[in-house]
């Protein structure tokens, strides 16, 4: 039974410390190794299962069963051992001589294993129980014990060579997987040295553990701020800064949703036209007029600071209005205008603006509230134009 404990506490504590890791998702495998991570972590859950069943096996002396357990003990050691090599081969992504060599080697001592394992019904080479029931370990065994120290000391050495050469966080990486390889060609050889305790699954544990604290999670969490950036990225206009088209659409379709629901029951529309913005482009040329679209943005989001602005054209955009800015509408939009009508006798930029709001019952979707406040800004800016003529 304390051997049992052991492995049963060594498969709590495994699957708490990497039930992210355990799991199939595109997140998961941000890189193949990953997935090849996951599945060096099943096969050291086989393996720890089938050693708790050898502990509780082996304290009633139920010999056949306990030696086909046996079996089916070092056939998943032996997988894990072959899973690691693939893990390190592709978190190195070594394709060449060296992840060949590690992947071929693997292979190797999963054959002897084997075919050891194989002549062990007839010739105890590997294992086997004397009269009085107890487990008596062969020659083979310590072979095929002797070959994965060998194997995960050199994946060790060689992934820390690497790590000396690396730098920032990849360089701690490489070293945390050197040195979890350590502590499992550690645990193999006190395995060998101590057979009835059980010292693989106890280094298994500690150096799942240190990958996931030191390595999975790291990069989990930086591939979640590279794809945070990259969707802030995809939603942005490239121009002027604020939201673009595409997250426009999403605003409208969260829009509609939301009164569907009842969550939302008022929200105002404020859409903007550049004017100018042709003749800015034909006689000073596209730089100037990129220049000047930036300054009619900065002139928007100056006013609507609470709320999204969206360029959803060449020289449109669109503010959504909830909350603060919703409650000043009328007065963010006469001071806007006061600034536009300023601007015009100063010879800067000049901004059209038209603002309406959703009418429960009467409006059916969002463009009716839109084409309301387009039309208004139409209606300025024809008048802008006449007054600046």
């Amino acid at each position: 039974m304390y051997y049992a404990s052991i492995g049963m506490l060594s498969l709590a504590v495994l699957l708490i410390i990497n039930f992210e890791a355990l799991k199939a998702s595109p997140q998961n495998d941000i890189h193949v190794a990953h997935a090849r991570y996951r599945h060096f972590l099943f096969a050291v859950m086989a393996y720890m299962v089938s050693d708790i069943l050898w502990g509780f096996l082996y304290d009633q002396r139920w010999i056949i069963p306990t030696y086909a357990d046996t079996v089916a003990f070092f056939v998943m050691m032996i997988v894990s051992v072959l899973l690691w090599t693939r893990f390190v081969a592709a978190y190195l992504e070594n394709k060449g001589r060296f992840g060949k060599l590690l992947i071929g080697s693997g292979w190797l001592i999963v054959t002897f294993e084997i075919i050891a394992l194989i002549i062990n019904f007839f010739i105890p080479i590997f294992f086997g129980f004397n009269e009085e029931k107890e487990y008596v370990p062969g020659f083979a065994r310590y072979i095929t014990l002797f070959a994965q120290m060998i194997l995960f000391l050199a994946t060790s050495i060689y992934t820390l060579a690497i790590a000396i050469k690396a730098e920032g966080k990849e360089k701690a990486h490489h070293r945390t997987i050197g040195f979890s390889g350590i502590v499992m060609t550690t645990f193999i050889a006190l395995q060998t040295l101590y057979p009835l305790l059980p010292l693989y699954a106890v280094g298994c544990l500690l150096a799942t553990c240190m990958i996931h604290s030191f390595v999975y999670k790291d990069e989990t969490m930086e591939h979640s701020l590279e794809m945070g950036t990259a969707k802030r990225m995809a939603y942005r206009d490239p121009l002027t800064g604020v939201k673009n088209k595409l997250s426009y659409l999403e605003a409208l379709r969260s829009i509609e949703t939301r009164l569907e629901s009842g969550e939302l029951k008022s929200y105002g529309v404020v859409v903007f036209d550049i004017n100018g913005l042709k003749q800015v482009n034909d006689t000073q040329g596209h730089e100037a007029g990129d220049e000047y679209i930036r300054n009619g943005c900065s002139a928007i989001c100056m006013y609507y600071k609470h709320s999204p602005v969206f360029r959803i054209g060449g020289d449109e955009f669109t503010v959504i209005l909830e909350g603060e800015d919703y409650a000043n509408r009328e007065e963010l939009i006469l001071a806007f205008d006061e600034e536009m009508n300023a601007n015009r006798k100063n010879g800067l930029v000049v901004v059209s603006s038209g603002m309406d709001i959703y009418r429960p019952g009467e409006d059916h979707s969002y463009n009716d509230v839109f084409k309301r406040a387009d039309k208004k800004m139409y209606e300025k800016k024809e008048r802008l134009k006449t007054a600046a003529s």
